[in-house]
């Protein structure tokens, strides 16, 4: 029987940036290997305009995507919880690991800066991907 993928769950306030950014290119990066969400502590009515527009530079389209509340569900049910800048408004549930990462806000940004955070943004989730790849440090439960 064959075991499902990890759960990751990138969450900010508004997942109208940089979670969504962060999801999606987990999502092309794992190819398969993973289940990936994403949400807002207090999500927005749409996307942010430059984020769809560098995010579609790359290939990938969030031009149907909708911002999505958090629910304690899942959290709960996630294996990793990424946080980018939601703060206190973001839960932390034994069991899964919880990574903060502290990503420039996209809102109000010119397209120059939000191309650099999904950069930025793109970068980390190489490494998260290499990461979970190699196991988990001892101490942490299993991701796969």
């Amino acid at each position: 029987m064959s075991q499902s993928p990890p759960v990751v769950l990138f969450v900010c306030v508004h997942n109208a940036g940089r979670s969504q950014m962060a999801a999606a290119l987990l999502e092309r990066e794992a190819a398969g290997r993973l289940r990936v969400a994403s949400a807002g502590s207090e999500p927005a009515a749409e996307l942010h305009p430059a984020v769809v527009s560098v995010m579609a530079e790359i290939g990938i389209d969030l031009s149907a995507a909708r911002p999505t509340a958090l629910s304690d569900e899942a959290a709960r049910s996630a294996d990793v919880v990424v946080t980018m800048g939601c703060g206190d408004a973001c839960p932390i549930y034994p069991g899964s690991l919880h990574l903060d990462w502290d990503v420039e806000d996209p809102a109000g940004k010119p397209v120059e800066t939000v191309r650099s955070i999904r950069d930025d943004i793109a970068g980390r989730v190489r490494q998260l991907v290499g990461r979970l790849a190699a196991g988990p440090p001892e101490g942490e439960a299993s991701l796969t």
